[in-house]
This record gives structure tokens, C-alpha cells and sequence, in this order.
């Protein structure tokens, strides 16, 4: 793992996200899939989650699981504004001795809880994590996992659904990314599938941060919660932009 001297001490702010993206180039940047989650990502660290970049492993922590891992750079780029990695790091993005590789590598990075990047595993994964503190009686940390919609289309991912909602497994919170990237779609919109399962469902647009972190805050008890982060098609030229930013 990366050794913790080598982070800078500067912090960044959000209108700093584009700057920091800019830095890491290359063919494979998946630039929709990672402007994408910008917003949610944001929201999430600088609002929500209780986790600390000085001890990434602390026990206590709310564990934050990136299942839509092949388009990280605005994850790259969050992490390094909150202090995770060096931002001296980011121009060297995928490079041979890099441990920013086009996929997340738990082993590599602090703050960074699985290694992601092929479809429909984040869920279940973590389904795996929450019920691990269950058995470890850890009450406080929560999970959030953020999925994309097209992942959805991954049997795993609805087995996940259905058993998260039978056990009432309300530390675990999905965040899906809906850029209608989706193969099938889904009666009702994506969130139904998570209704159908007991699930407590919160649809918002994604660009809005106070709408986000409302959502993600969302009263739940004895139901694990989802929130549908709406944002623009996955084809469309321009990400909207964001709005309530702090």
C-alpha cells in the first residue's frame, strides 16, 4: 500500500475535481463513467461518510465500496482532495510503476476498501461487508457501494438486492448512478427493482448536492436504502452542471 508520507497536505474543493481529473490522460480514462460519479463521490466524502485519510483502517469507519470501478478518476481525484493520496500522484495515472491502475487495487491505495472494475460484484461484496460488522458487532460504521445502472443487468446484483431486503440489512446503502446506460432497463425505473425487495428507495437528481446528501441520510431503519442518482445520458457531450455546491 501506498506509504502515508507521501501525501501532500493541501486540500481541494470541489471546483478543483476538473483540475485534478486533468491530470491523469491515456485511452482508457472511461471519461462518461467517471463524470458520472463526481457529484455523488463529492457529496459522499466531504459530507457523509465518517472516514479519517490520517487512519484509513480505523475500525469505526464507514466503509465506502467503488463497484463502478472502471472509470475511477473522479475517485482518483476525490481521494487526493480529501487527503487519501498525493496529488502528485494523478499525472502518472496507469502508468507502469502506478499504483492508480484503470481499476481501484485495494492492496495499492488508502481509503480504497476492493479492488472493482468488473461489473456486478460491488453489491454482493458489499452485502459480504455489512454483514461482516453485523458478526463483529460493530453497529455504528455504515457501507455505501456505489454501482452504475448498466451493472444492474447482473443476475448477482438482483440476488444481492432480494437477500439485502429478506434480512432487513439496514447498514447498507447503494448509491446507483443512473445515466441510462442500462441494457434493459426496468419497469417503474431502476429503483423499483430495490422497492420489489423491501428496500427503502430515495430518487434524486444526481447533480444536486444538498438533494444528494439528504438522500443519503434518509431515515431507513430495518431496511437497507438506495438512492437513485439521476444524471445525464451516458452519451450526452456536456455533464450537466452541478448545483448547492458548498
Amino acid at each position: 500500500m501506498l506509504d502515508m508520507t507521501t501525501k501532500q497536505s493541501a486540500r481541494y474543493g470541489y471546483r478543483d475535481l476538473g483540475a485534478l481529473m486533468a491530470l491523469m490522460t491515456g485511452d482508457e480514462k472511461h471519461d462518461p463513467a467517471s463524470t458520472s460519479t463526481r457529484d455523488a463521490l463529492w457529496v459522499l466524502y466531504d459530507r457523509v461518510l465518517n472516514v479519517d485519510p490520517r487512519d484509513p483502517d480505523a475500525p469505526g469507519r464507514d466503509r465506502f465500496l467503488l463497484s463502478k470501478g472502471h472509470g475511477p478518476t473522479a475517485y482518483y481525484a476525490v481521494l487526493a482532495a480529501k487527503g487519501f493520496i498525493g496529488r502528485d500522484l494523478l499525472p502518472g495515472f496507469a502508468g507502469y510503476d502506478s499504483p492508480l491502475g484503470h481499476h481501484p487495487d485495494r492492496t495499492l491505495i488508502p481509503g480504497v476498501e476492493i479492488g472493482s472494475g468488473s461489473l456486478g460484484h460491488g453489491l454482493g461484496l458489499a452485502v459480504g461487508t455489512a454483514l461482516g460488522l453485523r458478526a463483529q458487532d460493530l453497529r455504528t460504521p455504515r457501507v455505501f457501494v456505489l454501482v452504475g445502472d448498466a451493472e444492474l443487468d447482473e443476475g448477482s446484483n438482483h440476488e444481492a438486492i432480494a437477500f439485502a431486503g429478506a434480512i432487513g440489512l439496514d447498514n447498507l446503502n447503494a448509491v446507483v448512478v443512473d445515466n441510462a446506460s442500462s441494457t434493459y432497463g426496468w419497469s417503474g425505473g431502476v429503483g423499483t427493482r430495490f422497492e420489489r425487495e423491501g428496500w427503502s428507495v430515495v430518487k434524486v437528481d444526481g447533480r444536486d448536492h444538498d438533494a444528494l446528501e439528504t438522500a443519503f441520510i434518509s431515515p431507513h431503519e430495518g431496511r437497507p436504502h438506495a438512492v437513485i442518482a439521476v444524471v445525464e445520458p451516458k452519451n450526452s457531450a456536456v455533464a450537466r452542471p452541478a448545483t448547492n455546491v458548498r
